[in-house]
């Protein structure tokens, strides 16, 4: 099982802060359990997404296992 969180304008759309969920076997990447969680509302999500597993930055690209905590947020600005 993988926790999964969404912050800001992703957690707005896709109306979750927070989940718990259970990959296919197939779903190995954070862009495998995002397009999972976000389903037909991937194509309206914030780009760029910016992920951190565990609480550490990595990217869409990077392996989920078992037990990971997996963030999504959008990017942050400000001044």
């Amino acid at each position: 099982m993988v926790t999964v969180r969404c912050f800001a304008g992703i957690r707005e759309i896709l109306g979750h802060d927070t989940l718990s969920f259970t990959p296919a076997k197939d779903a190995s990447t954070a862009a495998d359990v995002l397009a999972a969680v976000a389903g037909a509302h991937l194509p309206g999500l914030p780009q760029p997404i910016l992920v951190a597993i565990n609480r550490e930055h990595a990217a869409l690209t990077s392996p989920v296992h078992d037990g990971d905590e997996v963030a999504f947020f959008p990017p942050v600005s400000g001044g």
